[in-house]
């Protein structure tokens, strides 16, 4: 489990760059990971993580790396909130909302 001091904004970047880093390792291929507390066709909260490729297409995960890798990223920023999903850019270590990812134009890796 990757663990972070969030002393300001230069840790928690260190942080994000490592643990993107490591989800790069474990997720090949992968280019963003999109984390949130709940599962799509679930009621209840359950930590659930997406991979996209450098085109924007969906990698299969099974179930221990979706779990593990949406696990880290909620532990590493518990100050979020996730009840909406964020991403997590694995080539810069940026972690984002979302929303802010679909409102990027020219947006990629």
């Amino acid at each position: 489990m990757v663990q972070c001091l969030v002393i300001g904004d230069g840790a928690s970047g260190a942080c994000h760059a490592r643990l993107a880093e490591l989800l790069a390792d474990m997720i090949p291929g992968a280019c963003v990971i999109r984390v949130s507390q709940r599962e799509p066709d679930r009621c209840w909260p359950s930590p659930f993580a997406r991979a996209y490729d450098e085109r924007g297409r969906l990698l299969i995960l099974n179930r221990a790396q979706r779990l593990t890798a949406a696990r880290w990223v909620i532990r590493a920023s518990p100050e979020l909130d996730w009840d909406e999903p964020h991403d997590l850019d694995l080539v810069s270590g940026t972690l984002r909302p979302a929303a802010v990812g679909y409102a990027a134009v020219d947006g990629g890796c």
